[in-house]
């Protein structure tokens, strides 16, 4: 089980810093055009795989949500911070945004044709993830689709790095051993784009955005 003090003091943490977050971030795609073609491939590959509805898990103050819906996916967002809520639904009045906890979504299972985890799983310690990624596969519908959003480590040789993130510990990841561990949870990669850092970038970490897809009922699945 996610460790239940460390899910609450990440999300008080995040309470106090909602409505610093949708000022700092709302307007965040504008200069991103390669964020923006990514999350548009993750929008096409959910359609072209059958639609149906998308969870953006982690949606903090519900952005990225709404460009989602302007995208046409029929889009929710959930976060464990319930000021990030609040703040996501006065904003964007006309989504639905619920309060959750990725380690115990109140999904049903296999009912989801995408999910969006961006830059959600950060403050995750590396020894829960797992359990985190097999909560994703759960409620992906067979072919379904999501797409993780993470900052990479220096040092591929080390899984995960910790690093100063403003509001809670976090942790950096090897894309290649996290591309492994959504294997072993059931989810094969499709594609990945890494974003190198500009040199205004507070953080000069790589960003990478791993597209993985559920496979279809009854065919192999790789346990490596």
């Amino acid at each position: 089980m996610i460790e239940h003090d460390a899910l609450s003091a990440t999300s008080e943490a995040y309470d106090a810093a909602a409505p610093l977050y949708m000022q700092l971030f709302r307007d965040e795609l504008r200069d991103r055009p390669l964020d923006r073609a990514f999350l548009g491939a993750f929008a096409e590959a959910v359609s072209a795989g059958g639609g149906g509805q998308v969870a953006d898990l982690g949606c903090g103050p519900g952005h990225i949500t709404a460009h989602l819906d302007e995208l046409g996916l029929a889009v929710f967002g959930v976060d464990a911070s319930p000021a990030m809520i609040e703040t996501a639904r006065q904003t964007y009045p006309g989504l639905r945004f619920d309060v959750g906890s990725m380690a115990a979504l109140d999904i049903a299972d296999g009912v989801l044709g995408g999910a969006l985890s961006r830059w959600s799983i950060i403050h995750t310690p590396p020894r829960e993830l797992p359990a985190i990624l097999r909560e994703f596969h759960r409620v992906l519908a067979p072919g379904g689709h999501i797409l993780v959003g993470f900052s990479a480590s220096d040092d591929p040789s080390h899984p995960t790095q910790v690093f100063d993130h403003a509001v809670a510990p976090a942790y950096r990841w090897s894309p290649d051993h996290l591309s492994a561990m959504l294997r072993t949870a059931g989810l094969a990669e499709v594609a990945r784009m890494v974003r190198e850092p500009q040199p205004t970038d507070r953080r000069q970490f790589k960003e990478i955005h791993l597209l993985a897809r559920k496979p279809e009922a009854g065919s192999a699945r790789s346990t490596a």
